[in-house]
């Protein structure tokens, strides 16, 4: 989740995310043949799938659930956090499970090696839950991580993703893809309108990231027919719409 932040915090985000982008980087091109567009909740909020889902559903669409298994059944700033079940519903329906460590661990101020366990306990609890089941991506709880963080848990996964009100073109870095998130911009649809267009005019990784879907959501979520119409004009701007680690496949086919 994201917290709102004053003008100092501000500037101490501006440099934990470039510390972090100019180190440990896994460079990618991104130059697909068609824009690419990939719908991320974070925490996993039970309204994101039950609200966001099915609005994804309609469009016979999915997208990418980024849980932290230590926060299952819990009521959080984000809202009333996925139910054990409801992890087998978004494989059920075609969702990717995402990793957001065990903990929601805060991705600046944890240690390196507390954090990494963290992911580790992640993926063996989902196991247990769901065998064969296995993270293939990652999102950073909070804020962009640690440099030596950054480097160690790059090898888990096939990407990692951040934040930063952006797409991805061009050179970019798998572990620390941009992401942009929706509830920063749920007042001015016209923001987001406009940032679907350039990444179909420049070809390329548009990766949405929101919490909660609620018609009275959360400061990290937004309304479903805000969502709705994001989606929908997703959909006419010709992208192809796919989790992130298909979207990844589509990038390297």
């Amino acid at each position: 989740m994201r917290s709102r932040r004053n003008p100092w915090s501000r500037v101490h985000g501006f440099y934990q995310r470039k510390i972090a982008s100019l180190l440990f980087k896994r460079p990618l091109t991104i130059a697909p043949k068609w824009p690419l567009i990939s719908f991320t909740f974070d925490d996993f909020p039970r309204s994101a799938l039950l609200t966001g889902g099915a609005i994804l559903n309609q469009f016979t669409l999915s997208g990418t659930y980024y849980a932290a298994l230590g926060l299952a059944n819990q009521e959080t700033p984000t809202g009333q956090i996925f139910s054990l079940d409801d992890l087998k519903t978004v494989l059920e329906q075609g969702h990717e499970l995402g990793c957001h460590t065990f903990s929601h661990y805060h991705s600046w101020q944890t240690d390196v090696n507390a954090f990494e366990k963290s992911i580790i306990e992640n993926q063996i609890a989902l196991t247990k839950l769901i065998p064969g089941a296995e993270f293939k991506t990652f999102s950073y709880p909070i804020c962009p991580p640690r440099p030596l963080t950054k480097g160690r848990i790059a090898s888990r996964f096939r990407c990692c993703r951040a934040g930063g009100q952006t797409f991805n073109i061009g050179t970019t870095d798998l572990n620390q893809l941009s992401a942009y998130f929706l509830e920063k911009s749920r007042d001015e649809i016209a923001s987001v309108k406009d940032v679907i267009d350039r990444n179909r005019q420049l070809g390329g990784w548009l990766i949405f990231a929101t919490h909660d879907i609620s018609d009275e959501p959360t400061p990290y979520g937004c309304t479903p027919e805000f969502f709705r119409e994001v989606v929908q004009y997703a959909v006419d701007s010709g992208a192809r719409i796919a989790p992130v680690a298909r979207a990844l496949d589509i990038l390297r086919s």
